[in-house]
């Protein structure tokens, strides 16, 4: 990626975004096997097109892609900026991401679902389609209407393979469930990437991100108060818990907490908007 030969087909400004795209994917916490995977497609991608450039024999690139991980492991953000990676690196036109689930594809009446599903197809012309719990398209059975959604769906990307790209997401066990039982969809997904779940301290460090995002700082003792929450939350159901997800409801309710605790008094310094106690976490009033 650093060989400046390997971006020769892109304009100068196509390659400083993509570094820029690179860089905000990098400092992404954690995510790294996600990060690599990513990497590897962006370098085959690149080569195929200077493989163009140069009259060599280029493999296709199917980039339709399977994303698996719990709620909260980064999925839907990691799709938006590859989608943007794509249009740099001159693959999607556009680069738009269009997010939708079971409910944007399937209508309630037969004949209306393939109709709904290629309105949906129609806008992500030029860009990305992220289903999120695309498994959700055949909760109902051989007679359910998501069948239908499936079908067209398949369809446009055969037909239309070079105009947009699909990502379909979801939960593991769901989503191994799902593509065991449609051996010909997962074929068509050549590209698999497993999101992690953040660990104890990644969830940690994006805390503190979120809070110096919106300038707040923590005491040491709210530092260690903020760890000792973060494995309270992950001691529920793992299938359920929420990973940076449930953090960033921890760090908006830390939040308010220090507002009620502030909103009653005259003056307030600036160290005083700013800073959090571990009073301010939930369960520990005064």
């Amino acid at each position: 990626m650093s060989n400046a030969s390997v971006f020769q087909g892109l304009e100068a400004h196509q390659r400083e975004r993509l570094q820029q795209l690179q860089q905000e994917l990098d400092s992404l916490v954690g995510l790294q096997s996600v990060k690599r995977v990513i990497r590897e497609v962006q370098a085959f991608a690149l080569i195929q097109k200077y493989r163009q450039t140069l009259q060599l024999t280029c493999e296709p690139m199917v980039l339709h892609t399977i994303f698996i991980g719990n709620p909260g492991t980064g999925k839907t953000t990691v799709a938006r900026l590859f989608s943007q990676m794509l249009r740099e690196m001159g693959i999607l036109q556009k680069g738009h991401t269009v997010e939708v689930e079971r409910a944007d594809l399937v209508a309630e009446y037969i004949g209306q679902t393939a109709q709904k599903t290629r309105e949906v197809i129609k806008q992500a012309q030029g860009g990305l389609l992220f289903v999120d719990e695309a498994y959700s398209l055949a909760r109902g059975g051989e007679r359910d209407f998501g069948k239908e959604a499936i079908d067209t769906l398949v369809k446009a990307m055969e037909d239309q393979r070079d105009r947009f790209v699909v990502i379909l997401a979801g939960y593991p066990e769901p989503m191994n469930r799902f593509l065991e039982a449609n051996p010909g969809l997962r074929s068509r997904f050549p590209i698999t990437i497993e999101f992690p779940d953040y660990t104890d301290i990644e969830l940690y460090k994006i805390a503190l991100g979120m809070l110096e995002k919106r300038e707040y700082s923590l005491t040491a003792r709210a530092q260690q108060e903020l760890i000792r929450q973060i494995r309270r939350l992950r001691q529920g159901d793992p299938a359920t818990f929420g990973n940076a997800r449930a953090v960033r409801n921890l760090v908006e309710q830390v939040i308010r907490r220090q507002a009620v605790r502030l909103v009653g008094k005259r003056e307030l310094t600036k160290g005083e908007l700013t800073v959090i106690y571990p009073v301010d976490f939930p369960g520990n009033d005064a």
